[in-house]
């Protein structure tokens, strides 16, 4: 079975390595992550002018067309430099448009791909409960009420990340509490980021600073019918198709880091001269990056065969689970020995190696924690549920 890539897909992805290298370079991404206080708006611009923002929402939506694949393609490139910075495209163009792509009206599909594909609307992800964490069923206290002409939203989430930049924030929120299951009757909102009664405030972390990460609370906020996408009640069933792309693009952006962490190994242990040579001729280094590089081979292989699955519409949750275990872990290992490997420089600001580190190790735990991934393959080889 060959998971090479067709002449198109190497054309686009030469095309996104040259934008990649000229216009979003190692140490203007280092410069931009370093600013906990201030979003990249630079970045989000030149991505923008460039037409990214359009990659996978249809080309009747002012988009550039392309499945999964061509997503996978350019979160690998972009991710190689901008590490967690990858999410300033991401968060818009996997977590909003896809799920309005998935579940949106046509009404709600013009209002509002067109002007992500341009560049031109910024959306921000409000899943977690400040007491859920994985458990984001279980902690649910989020609730929306019913009321003329709308909805009334009530709660607070933790982690929204870009809440301050985002125009939208793609809400989960429970609108019935008599239900049998835990998740039944919740409902999904695209709510303004400018309504009255929202309030996000910083919350100080170890990687991906400049993206803003936020505690949002909502009192009172009012969302109008035509902001709520799918049916009211079901927006857990509605996210169930884009769970997979969520994974893929963990896997794509962990891949990228790794080709960076290689990238800078290999270039400093041929410059780096120790005991009278380069220490590229030590043989404990030489170990070092051909684990990276095994790594490296392993994750492409799974990210390939899981987004060639996906595109071709074939179920894939237990591999895609697998993806984001394997791809999340060996970058964070991979990151880990390109430190040792450049030594003092490699815990240096000045350097790379610590923030593909930093930017990685969240993703051990989100957007679910890889224990819990552990849970759900086990349960498919048809063990009993653990959790």
């Amino acid at each position: 079975m060959d998971f090479s890539l067709t002449e198109e897909q190497q054309a686009f992805r030469d095309i996104v390595r040259r934008w990649v290298d000229a216009e979003a370079p190692k140490d203007w991404m280092r410069a931009l992550e370093a600013d906990e206080e201030n979003y990249p708006y630079a970045l989000w611009d030149k991505i923008a002018e460039q037409g990214f923002f359009g990659i996978g929402i249809p080309e009747e939506y002012d988009g550039l067309g392309g499945d999964v694949m061509m997503q996978m393609i350019f979160a690998r490139e972009f991710a190689r430099t901008a590490g967690g910075l990858l999410w300033v495209w991401g968060l818009t163009s996997f977590g909003g448009a896809k799920t309005i792509s998935a579940v949106g009206t046509e009404e709600q599909k013009n209002r509002w791909l067109r002007p992500m594909a341009q560049g031109k609307l910024r959306v921000s992800l409000s899943m977690t409960e400040p007491d859920g964490g994985t458990d984001v069923l279980g902690a649910m206290k989020t609730h929306a009420e019913k009321v003329d002409g709308g909805w009334k939203l009530n709660g607070a989430k933790m982690w929204t990340t870009g809440a301050k930049a985002a125009d939208r924030l793609l809400v989960l929120a429970r609108t019935d509490k008599n239900v049998e299951k835990k998740h039944h009757g919740l409902t999904m909102f695209f709510v303004d980021a400018k309504s009255p009664g929202i309030t996000a405030s910083l919350l100080p972390k170890l990687g991906m600073r400049a993206m803003g990460s936020c505690e949002v609370h909502y009192e009172d906020v009012f969302v109008p019918d035509e902001d709520v996408l799918g049916e009211p009640g079901q927006a857990w069933y509605a996210m169930l198709p884009t769970l997979n792309n969520e994974r893929i693009m963990v896997g794509a952006q962990c891949l990228g880091a790794i080709d960076g962490v290689l990238e800078d190994a290999l270039e400093y242990m041929k410059q780096r001269k120790a005991f009278g040579g380069i220490i590229g001729r030590f043989q404990i280094l030489q170990h070092y990056v051909a684990d990276i590089a095994t790594w490296q081979k392993t994750t492409e292989l799974l990210l390939y065969n899981v987004a060639w699955m996906q595109a071709n519409a074939m179920p894939c949750g237990t591999e895609a689970n697998m993806l984001k275990m394997v791809a999340t872990e060996n970058a964070v290992k991979a990151a880990d020995l390109g430190i040792q490997i450049l030594g003092g420089m490699g815990y240096s600001a000045e350097t790379d190696m610590q923030r593909y580190w930093r930017d990685h190790r969240i993703l051990r735990m989100t957007p679910i924690s890889n224990e819990m991934v552990r849970n759900t393959i086990a349960e498919s080889l048809g063990l009993p549920r653990s959790f």
